[in-house]
């Protein structure tokens, strides 16, 4: 399954082995850990729904790190 992941072609297929959710996809770019956001199409997802939010192929998601800064 093909999806477009932080703006490049991504087969979800390579990276992940069950259900595709988010929660899943972040566990297995080892970023499932604090400081990181996530949006689908363009829509945040909360972290307490990232283990119940399906990903389909053709979505967009985009990952976040938060930076601090002065």
């Amino acid at each position: 399954m093909n999806i477009i992941l932080n703006q490049q072609a991504a087969d979800l297929n390579t990276l992940l082995v069950g259900t595709p959710t988010v929660a899943a996809l972040l566990h297995a770019l080892q970023q499932d850990k604090a400081g990181v956001a996530v949006a689908q199409n363009d829509t945040i997802v909360s972290r307490s729904q990232w283990a119940s939010t399906l990903i389909d192929a053709g979505d967009r998601i985009d990952i976040f790190s938060v930076i601090a800064g002065g």
